[in-house]
């Protein structure tokens, strides 16, 4: 389901009740599900082209059709350094703190999608469009964040999660301690991502927010009070 967000600003949602998202930011598309993601992804293309590839981090939910998207459209990949290796071989587990757990073996084996060639690595402070790239380290090492600032745009990966990912109920939450490699780390990161104010916030897992009574930054002092 494709559905318009913002200017130029677009969400894919590939599971029911908006479990697992991508995006597509002004002609780039951030992140690519699951590997059976690929069909919803390639509709959504059609109707609304893209000419590259950005991963938020490279994680079996987010990077699953990456290569077979990159190959058919002829469309480069980029993510942070500190995520190339998983993002070019694609054992995306490799970063959990338990990548052993039968969860990550079971993500490995039916989620993750093939490597692929990174073409361009992006760090802090760098451009993708007209968004701002954000380092938010924690979830993954090269997890980032990307902020559009004359509309307030955040798109957030999975440094935080809108959503209970066993029951789908909606609520902001801290990503799973089980795929997160640092949580002291991450809650930090949202502590940077809080300071931006941002006013609509897409989530890799759970439904968009309109930040209208700024509920994020109440739930970022609320986990920053806990560590």
């Amino acid at each position: 389901m494709l559905n318009r967000i913002a200017p130029k600003v677009y969400q894919i949602s590939l599971i029911p009740r908006n479990s697992i998202n991508c995006y597509i930011i002004e002609g780039v598309l951030v992140d690519s599900g699951i590997r059976s993601s690929y069909s919803a992804i390639k509709k959504a293309i059609q109707k609304v082209p893209v000419y590259q590839h950005v991963l938020t981090h490279a994680h079996a939910d987010h990077q699953g059709c990456s290569d077979q998207i990159c190959a058919e459209f002829e469309i480069p990949l980029i993510c942070h350094p500190n995520e190339v290796f998983r993002t070019e071989t694609g054992m995306v587990t490799k970063d959990y703190p338990t990548p052993q757990h039968w969860i990550a073996k079971l993500q490995q084996k039916y989620w993750a999608g093939q490597g692929h060639k990174v073409d361009r690595t992006i760090i802090e402070n760098d451009r993708i469009g007209n968004f701002r790239v954000i380092e938010t380290p924690g979830h993954s090492a090269g997890h980032i964040s990307l902020f559009r600032e004359r509309d307030g745009v955040l798109i957030i990966g999975d440094a935080a999660i809108n959503m209970n990912l066993l029951t789908t109920a909606t609520g902001l939450r801290l990503p799973p301690n089980i795929f997160t490699s640092d949580q002291q780390q991450n809650i930090k990161s949202l502590q940077k991502l809080a300071k931006l104010n941002p006013a609509i916030i897409c989530f890799g897992h759970g439904p968009v927010m309109r930040n209208t009574d700024r509920e994020f930054e109440r739930f970022v002092a609320k986990c920053s009070a806990a560590i």
